[in-house]
């Protein structure tokens, strides 16, 4: 779709919804940091002496080169050198002069241009006033999102199992989780239904935070059905929806009949529409990160929402981090503006989809291979976890039975995480004989794989006071207990 192609539709798309309703008090009035409240905007002809800004000519940086590889094995004449230059833009991208200095904190004008291209390719959202803005990936924009909605005292919806790291950002802003039942598909919209319905609380539920592609840590995605009916439930109670979709672009081929099958053209294959391409009304936060479709220590992403609650992302990266670091800004946006360009971005989001296809897909054959009768689980269809039901036996019900399992694994030489530091608990929840483990099968070697599995199939038949055959693939044939084989991680830390 061309930029006037799309402005154009743009202009014939509704404004969002007003819901500042729903924001806390303190950004119910749109506000402007103190400073820039008085100073107001520079004009080109002033003589700025107004600010702390060092001068450009004492940056040490003169050059910055990193060397790309192709997007994938189909485009390697997209590979090449990357470069910024010290005082002229390079390609579509601002200089490092402009890029190392301060800016606000709305993020580089290059890597934003980018972002709304793509998430108008993207997701299209069904509104005409949306925008981006540039974030340091999920966590930090999570804590953003809730602090709009949320204050010290108030409650917020979120999945029976999700991420810690969110779970923190709850418990420092002192918000309160109140955890909807989950399914095969993620938050069950009866449930939601029923919760909001039957909500007593002092003050109102107005937003409900979410991973609904790939979900951390049950590995669940929704169907479209499933979105529609969510989105519709949240009309109804007027809740803020927060989307966490770190991965989305980790949405996977169907799962084989045989090893033997040939691979999935992954461009062929269509992403589930996203919250947002639905969102009518302008009431979905979405959150998108560089985490695990790029690298996780570019430390960059981005928020989609409404112009009005832009504005105030804006003033909240402008209190806190300011903007992400103009340099990784900087590469980011001459990678994917120039190197690659947005159909090479989309090639290397292909070639990650089939490559987590194929580790997922070795996984979860061992694992029916090998935990058959210890552990159930759905085939995930996106993202790079994989939630097992544990089966403890007559030890379900020991309290110990847990703890004394991850001992067994560990000193056994591998680790998967439990399900504790995901549950949000509550009374039911605690009762809850169930146990479960989350595999993640993108950072271990693929080698790896199988004497995982054999590994946690015999700490989980230890538990159970059973005897397990040593599979001939295994050729650690001592007790669990007197075992001290290298540690295999099949985790992760987020």
């Amino acid at each position: 779709m061309s930029l006037n192609t799309s402005t154009a539709l743009a202009s014939k798309l509704p404004q969002a919804k007003d819901l500042s309703h729903l924001l806390v008090p303190t950004f119910r009035i749109h506000q402007k940091s103190p400073f820039k409240a008085v100073m107001g905007t520079p004009t080109h002809d002033m003589i700025n002496m107004a600010g702390g800004v060092p001068h450009p000519s004492t940056f040490p940086l003169e050059q910055i080169q990193a060397t790309v590889r192709a997007p994938s094995h189909a485009a390697l004449g997209r590979a090449g050198t990357l470069s910024l230059e010290r005082t002229q833009a390079s390609g579509s991208t601002e200089s490092l002069n402009e890029l190392l200095q301060y800016n606000d904190g709305r993020g580089m004008a290059s890597y934003c241009r980018f972002l709304r291209k793509f998430t108008e390719q993207t997701h299209a959202p069904p509104y005409a006033d949306w925008d981006v803005v540039a974030s340091c990936g999920n966590t930090d924009s999570i804590a953003k999102a809730v602090s709009l909605f949320c204050q010290q005292g108030d409650h917020i919806i979120v999945e029976q199992y999700s991420f810690p790291g969110a779970l923190s950002n709850l418990v420092f802003a002192k918000v309160k989780p109140v955890p909807v039942a989950m399914d095969s598909e993620g938050v069950d919209p009866v449930a939601l239904d029923s919760l909001c319905s039957s909500w007593t609380g002092v003050t109102p539920l107005r937003a409900i935070y979410m991973i609904p592609t790939g979900q951390n840590p049950t590995g669940a995605t929704m169907s479209l059905a499933r979105r529609k009916a969510l989105y519709a439930v949240a009309q109804k109670h007027d809740l803020v929806i927060i989307e966490d979709d770190p991965y989305y672009f980790l949405q996977l081929d169907p799962m084989p009949d045989t090893q033997e099958a040939a691979a999935t053209d992954m461009s062929k294959l269509p992403l589930v529409p996203s919250l947002l391409s639905l969102d009518t009304d302008g009431r979905v936060i979405r959150l998108d990160s560089f985490s695990k479709i790029l690298a996780p220590n570019l430390r960059c992403g981005w928020i989609t929402a409404p112009a009005y609650i832009q504005d105030r992302m804006q003033i909240l990266n402008e209190s806190t981090i300011l903007q992400p670091s103009g340099l990784t800004q900087g590469v980011i946006s001459r990678l994917l503006n120039d190197t690659w360009g947005i159909e090479g971005w989309n090639e290397h989001l292909n070639s990650l989809r089939a490559a987590y296809s194929a580790r997922r897909n070795l996984f979860v054959t061992l694992a029916h291979k090998h935990l058959a009768g210890l552990a159930t689980f759905t085939v995930p269809t996106a993202g790079m976890f994989l939630w097992m039901r544990i089966d403890l036996g007559d030890a379900a019900a020991d309290a110990t039975a847990m703890p004394r399992l991850l001992d067994a694994m560990k000193k056994g030489g591998v680790m998967m995480a439990p399900d504790i530091p995901f549950r949000v608990t509550n009374a039911a929840a605690a009762a809850a004989p169930e146990r479960f483990l989350r595999a993640a099968f993108a950072l271990a070697e693929t080698d790896m794989f199988e004497p995982a599995l054999e590994r946690l199939a015999r700490a989980i038949a230890s538990i159970r006071g059973s005897e397990l055959q040593d599979t001939q693939s295994d050729t650690c044939a001592e007790p669990i207990d007197t075992m001290a084989p290298a540690p295999i991680a099949v985790n992760s830390s987020t």
